[in-house]
């Protein structure tokens, strides 16, 4: 896990929460839970999301170690862009299948546990607020459709799992500064918000975090962007 993406889970850990890390290289992963400091709280499996099989080590980690789940959080995702015309066909699906299809399988695994369970649960996505606002300057479409599926799965499964007691929500950043955007000036992006700054991955788990609990919202885009689609005059 980055640390940007490690941001998400301190809330929840201050919060009394257990947490399940997932990450591709178990190496790195179990050294980003020692890190966090809280053995008796924190587990890991690791894996690639895009396999069915990871989704269902996360739900059995979770199980063997703290007995139920009753939150997911999926902010795996890549960021890169390119022009439109010069994306290969491998690329393409490297976004398709990490973003949208890890997030689908895992999301899977996890209902499945929390039906089980019959006593409801929340889901929290990661979307992007490049959904909703394009940059000219910033030509970003395959991780971009592959983060809007992301928002329509959002819609389709809070219909779907309401009457479960499952919650479905997603939280839409705007640019923020995580390893996403290692090398480049991403401050230079800050007039983009009306805050005139880009956002700190601590600002995303806060609203993460709320999203979790907020137990009479689903269906939910909440944008975390500054201000970023509203516009200066």
């Amino acid at each position: 896990m980055t640390e940007g993406r490690l941001a998400d889970v301190e809330p929840f850990l201050a919060s009394g929460a257990d947490v399940v890390l997932n990450g591709r290289d178990a190496d790195r992963l179990a050294k980003a839970a020692a890190g966090l400091g809280r053995p008796e709280r924190t587990a890991w499996a690791a894996g690639s999301i895009a396999e069915r099989e990871t989704g269902e080590s996360l739900v059995r980690t979770a199980l063997e170690r703290f007995g139920r789940i009753d939150v997911l959080v999926n902010n795996a995702g890549t960021f890169a862009p390119k022009p439109f015309t010069e994306v290969t066909e491998d690329e393409l699906d490297g976004f398709l299948t990490g973003n949208l299809k890890g997030t689908y399988l895992t999301t899977q695994a996890v209902v499945r546990a929390l039906r089980a369970q019959g006593q409801g649960g929340s889901i929290v996505n990661i979307g992007t607020v490049l959904v909703d606002h394009g940059l000219a300057g910033l030509p970003a479409s395959a991780p971009v459709v592959s983060k809007a599926g992301v928002h329509g799965l959002t819609t389709s499964l809070a219909a779907e799992l309401a009457a479960d007691g499952i919650r479905v929500n997603l939280v839409a950043p705007g640019i923020i500064r995580t390893p996403l955007h290692e090398g480049a000036d991403v401050d230079g992006f800050g007039g983009l918000a009306l805050l005139d700054r880009v956002g700190e991955a601590s600002e995303i788990a806060e609203a993460v975090l709320y999203l979790a609990g907020a137990g009479f919202v689903t269906g939910h885009a909440l944008r975390v962007n500054g201000g970023h689609v509203t516009g200066r005059a």
